[in-house]
Formats: structure tokens, sequence, C-alpha cells
């Protein structure tokens, strides 16, 4: 009987803490545990009692990478909730608005984050000192997506000028346009980062997902739309309750998500292009096409050039947007509270992001929920760490530690906000 284990702790290249355990018997896996281990924030407890404008400003908090997602489901569920619908001009600022997150988000999982594992390099910082093209890139494409964010929110991390119905102020087209010139660079450095990252070696592996992600009729679906999946079920974002559901595991503090109660879905990029791919603007089509990507991706370590179509795709679309938008008649619609339950989806950077809401008569919060993708998709991530771990078990253990990190940072998993992520045991025997 041996025992053997391998550590790996310290990692900076995925958002939060956790840490991942193998159960080796007799040259078989055993067991595969990713453990989140970071204290509950009880951000759903927070909101109770709390008035209905001001989860846009709470939920933003839960994430610095992607608040713009939070305050964009909690606007939508409070709205839906009290009857009202947001559209025309600011329905176009608010996908404006969360353009700016994707490219910003993307920008750093594709050059800082993912570019690493396919280059070599342990870190960002390594990669630029001998690739400073690559990174001056990321973060000029970064930097372009966070302009927008600040120029249309107030700020570029946790946007001050959200609010249930719309904005506290709109900006006008002269405010609007030193950030389409940036947008215009932007958009040539996002069809160079698909080109090179269609370069990329990537393992030849294939899984068959189950997908999940907003559709929406007349758009690539990020905002809002009915939730869909891969195997052709359909359901408005209302009845969310009654196909996802939660439950705890011993090993982690994120709930794991099943879907029509069957675990290990998955939601993000992959899921996205694969419902929705036809809908991309015609230049991201035209670019996958030429990554080579078809209708569908199954490969997920190939999700670094989905992520990078999606780039183009928002600076071309956020470049649409700015050249035809009106002036809206006011920077928000009237929302008045009432007793009702609303839900509210849209499609952060990393899946599909639920909230709902249940309010009393005096507009005060009497319930809250919310799903974020990470936690949709911790069985999944299990399920591919599975299938890379099982044929590989006699690799030393440094190389079996950061194949794993590789394929858990394939799906970019937003753990929290910290900096640490992966501490792996092997547990031989």
């Amino acid at each position: 009987m041996t025992h053997k284990t391998v550590s790996v702790g310290g990692l900076s290249r995925v958002e939060g803490e956790g840490a991942l355990t193998l159960r080796v018997r007799d040259g078989r896996l055993a067991g595969l545990e990713l453990r989140i281990y970071e204290p509950p924030r009880f951000f759903e407890a927070l909101l109770r009692g709390r008035a209905y404008t001001e989860p846009p400003d709470i939920t933003a908090r839960i994430c610095g990478i992607c608040p713009v997602a939070y305050q964009m489901s909690a606007c939508q569920a409070i709205e839906a909730a009290c009857g009202v619908e947001v559209t025309g001009p600011l329905r176009d600022l608010r996908l404006l608005l969360y353009y700016g997150e994707w490219i910003e988000s993307h920008a750093l999982h594709v050059y800082l984050l993912h570019a690493p594992d396919f280059l070599g390099y342990e870190s960002g910082l390594a990669l630029a000192a001998d690739r400073r093209d690559l990174v001056e890139r990321g973060l000029a494409l970064k930097k372009a997506g966070n302009e927008l964010v600040a120029a249309i929110g107030g700020r570029p991390i946790h946007p001050v000028n959200v609010r249930v119905g719309g904005f506290y102020r709109v900006p006008g087209r002269r405010e609007l346009a030193p950030v389409a010139e940036r947008l215009r660079r932007a958009l040539d450095q996002a069809l160079a980062t698909v080109e090179w990252a269609a370069s990329l070696d990537f393992p030849d592996v294939e899984h068959d997902y189950r997908f999940l992600a907003l559709r929406h009729p007349g758009e690539y679906a990020i905002l809002s739309g009915s939730v869909a999946t891969g195997d052709g079920v359909g359901f408005p974002v209302w009845e969310w309750p009654e196909h996802v559901t939660e439950e705890q595991v011993p090993h982690s503090t994120a709930l794991h998500a099943r879907l029509d109660g069957v675990a290990g879905y998955l939601a993000g990029p992959l899921a996205r292009y694969a419902l929705n791919s036809a809908q991309l603007s015609p230049l991201a089509r035209e670019a996958a096409a030429g990554a080579g990507l078809g209708p569908v991706c199954r490969n997920p370590f190939r999700s670094i050039v989905v992520r990078s179509v999606e780039i183009v795709h928002a600076c071309a679309e956020a470049l649409r947007i700015i050249d035809e938008l009106t002036e809206p008649e006011a920077p928000a619609v009237p929302v008045e509270p009432r007793a009702a339950t609303g839900h509210g989806a849209s499609e952060a950077p990393r899946g599909t992001l639920y909230h709902r809401y249940r309010l009393g008569p005096d507009g005060l919060i009497a319930e809250a929920d919310i799903v974020p993708p990470t936690a949709q998709n911790q069985a999944r991530i299990e399920a591919d760490l599975r299938a890379v771990v099982e044929p590989r078990l006699d690799l030393p253990g440094d190389e079996l530690a950061a194949l794993c990190e590789r394929a858990i940072r394939n799906h970019d998993p937003c753990i929290s906000c910290s900096a640490h992520f992966l501490d792996l045991h092997v547990d031989a025997r």
C-alpha cells in the first residue's frame, strides 16, 4: 500500500480559493472532489429586508470581474416583479455596458489567465517577459472594455450609474465618441486575437456536453432571453426554479446545480456558441469560420478561441450600437414596488446568471435567490477532470497537477475574487 500527497498552492490564474483531491486505489481513480472552501458570504441573506432599489449596488460587490452581470440580472428581476420592462435606447445602453464587461473579462482570461497554459509559462508576468506584444494586446483590449464600462457605468469596477429602471444619467454621443475610436482599434486587436488563439496547440478532447444558455430571437443573447439547452429543452426565465435546483455537497461551500434532476450541465462560452452561433455578428461569424470552429465546439481547451470570437462580437456590436444610438427621453423609467416575485437572467462572461426576488407590498425584499454560473459548472468541471485524469494516473504528481489546473482553467471559474486557487492532493494507495 502506498500513499502520496502532491500539493500545489498559491496559483493566481483563477479567481478564488479551492482545492482538488484525487483518491487513487490500486491504480484506479476511486474519488475526485473539487473542493471550494471559502466561507459563504451570505449575500442572499444580506438582501432580505433591503429596499427593492438596492440589489444592483449590493450584488455588484459579489464580483469585481463581472459586476455588470450581477447588476443586469438584478435589475431585470426587480423590474419583472414590478411589471416594468426597459426597452429602446435604455436597453441599448444596458447592452452596450454589458459588452464592455465582456471585452475586459474575456481579454483578462485569454491573455493573462489562459494563454500561459498553452505557451508554457507559469504566469502572465512570465509570459510578458518573452511575449510583450501578446500581453500588451491583451491589456489594450481590457482597457477598451474598461473605458466603455466607465463611460456608461460611471467607473470601470462596480459601476455606480446603474439603477432599477435604467441609469442615473446617460452619456451623450460626444462622450461616447472617444470610446468608439478606441473600440475601432480594439476590433482589429480582437480579430488578431482570434487568429492567434486558433494557432495554439489543443489536446484532442471532446465531451458530450449538455449545454445551457439564454437564447434571444433577435440577437446573440447576453442581456436577456429565454433559457435553452442543447437537448432541445427550453423554458422562460420565470420557470427557472422548476428546472434548475441546487444542492449542498459535503466537500464544497459552493452549491452544485442540477438541470431537470441531472447534474453536470455546462453554461458559459461553449454553451452560448453551440446554441447561438448563427446569431453572432457577421464579422464574428467570419472570424469563427476562419478559426476552424464549426457551429458547435465541444473541446473545452478550444474555449479560448470561442472567447476570442465573443470579443470580436462585443466590439463590433458595441460600435454598431454607438453609431445607431438615440438619446432616451429620460435616464430611467419609473418603477413602483408591489408584492410580487420577479426573475431575471443574463449571460455573464462565464455563463448564465440567474436572480429571483420576492418583494413585499412595502417594497422590501422578503426573499432572494442568486445562482451564479460557476456554481452551475462545478459538477461538470469535476466530470471533465475525471475524463482527463483517469487515463493519465501514471503521470508524475507535478505533471498531473498541472494538467488538472489547466483543465479547470478552461472554464475560467470565478470562485470569488481572491488570488489563490488550487491545492492538489493525490491520495494513492
